[in-house]
């Protein structure tokens, strides 16, 4: 019943158009009421307790490195070398805007923001060698969804924190490899939309251009390899990971590049202190709803519902991303993270999956639904930066959509595809 109660609380309010934040104080409440145990102080406090986390820390300086990089020229840079790398292939620029996401997932571990920074950048371009703009659209957007699995991603700093006993650092490992794999196997869609769409353009460059990229993306390019290589030799925490990117973002774009003033640092500081007071807000009042949670035994009700698979690992997970699809096309990811986390965590150690490889399909899953409509975040921002219709942006973007959701059941149903390299990425 409690169970019930909350979901339909949560979609009832959302329906509305309540501000999301507001939606999960209004959950809290409904709870509380239900539950019989009217306390005026019990959110205020669960929601200070909520933002009382030391891994949260990192959320900020990683905001603050991602919009640094977007606006000092990083992020130009690594376009250009990724056109260096493939361009003089047939339809270069799309297989550009695919490596290109690779990279910037390293740098800022956001869908949004990578979609929103690439999205200015190549879709100018695209229109102008003839893309299909639904089409440029799609590529960008698909590729977005790899910021939230290729380190450093903010995702899995906040389900580290909501899950006590995961390490940041492996679940940061986890995603490195399977980031990877996607990203080659939208490059193979690539490969036959060229084709189908009758795309031709090459780029070429001369050998002082190449030079000149080469020097320039060096920089960008050194950052995640220093970053992870920090994290997983133990030389700082994800937390101090997090300053050291802010430091090197500000070093290389102030300094190095000399494209970032000290008024536009202000104004960057500005932008990325409001998004990570949303961040924090959302975090703060799904911690109250998951204490509400907790109270109404939900994980325990949730465990009972799906208790006959639990003998049955694959169905299990089968039947959790099912659910959590559905849920990811109508909410956003952090609050998904943060409210359903802690739900599913009890019945996947009574089935004794990875939590890990269990992480690992959980942000992927979420992730793809910020580029699945009716609420698809990611999806909105590319229409706004290329001014695309909607239904174009998802026509251009199905057969990359649908990539990647068979990448997810090939990740559920082989297992070794993620843990293998996480093992031997931490040595084990």
């Amino acid at each position: 019943m409690e169970l019930l109660i909350f979901l339909g609380s949560l979609f009832f309010f959302m329906c509305f158009g309540v501000p999301l934040a507001v939606v999960l104080v209004l959950c809290s409440i409904v709870l509380m009421f239900h539950s019989g145990m009217w306390d005026a102080m019990i959110i205020p406090n669960t929601m200070l307790d909520g933002t009382n986390n030391y891994p949260l820390m990192a959320i900020p300086f990683f905001v603050f490195a991602g919009e640094i990089m977007a606006e000092g020229g990083l992020s130009k840079r690594v376009v250009q070398l990724a056109q260096l790398m493939i361009g003089r292939v047939r339809g270069g620029l799309g297989y550009a805007a695919i490596i290109s996401s690779v990279i910037f997932a390293g740098l800022m571990g956001s869908s949004v923001g990578e979609a929103a920074a690439l999205g200015g950048l190549l879709l100018p371009m695209m229109a102008e060698v003839g893309y299909k703009p639904g089409r440029a659209g799609g590529v960008i957007a698909s590729g977005a969804i790899l910021g939230p699995i290729i380190p450093p991603s903010t995702n899995f700093i906040l389900l580290g924190a909501t899950i006590s006993g995961l390490s940041i650092t492996k679940l940061f490992m986890i995603g490195l490899f399977p980031g990877i794999f996607i990203g080659l196997a939208l490059m193979v869609v690539w490969f036959f939309i060229v084709r189908i769409d009758g795309y031709n353009e090459t780029i070429t460059f001369t050998r002082e251009e190449k030079w000149k990229i080469i020097r320039d993306a060096t920089p960008a390019f050194m950052m995640p390899v220093l970053l992870l290589g920090g994290i997983r030799f133990g030389v700082f925490t994800p937390t101090e990971g997090g300053a050291f990117a802010a430091i090197y973002a500000i070093i290389v774009c102030v300094g190095y590049y000399r494209e970032l003033s000290f008024r536009g640092l202000l104004r960057v500081s500005a932008r990325a202190a409001r998004t990570t007071a949303v961040v924090m807000l959302i975090v703060a009042t799904a911690t109250a709803v998951g204490w509400f949670i907790t109270i109404a035994q939900i994980p325990n009700q949730v465990t009972d519902l799906f208790r006959p698979l639990i003998d049955s690992p694959v169905l299990l997970l089968l039947a959790i991303n099912v659910f959590l699809f559905l849920v990811g096309m109508v909410m956003d990811l952090t609050p998904n993270i943060l409210i359903f986390a802690p739900v599913f965590y009890p019945l996947i150690t009574q089935a004794g999956i990875d939590p890990y490889f269990f992480g690992l399909l959980f942000i992927l899953n979420l992730g793809i639904g910020v580029i699945t409509p009716p609420v698809g975040t990611v999806l909105y921002v590319v229409c706004g930066v290329g001014n695309i219709k909607i239904t174009k942006l998802v026509q251009g973007m199905l057969p990359f959509l649908v990539t990647e959701i068979i990448m997810l059941f090939l990740l559920l149903f082989f297992p070794s595809l993620s843990l293998t390299p996480l093992n031997w990425l931490m040595g084990g």
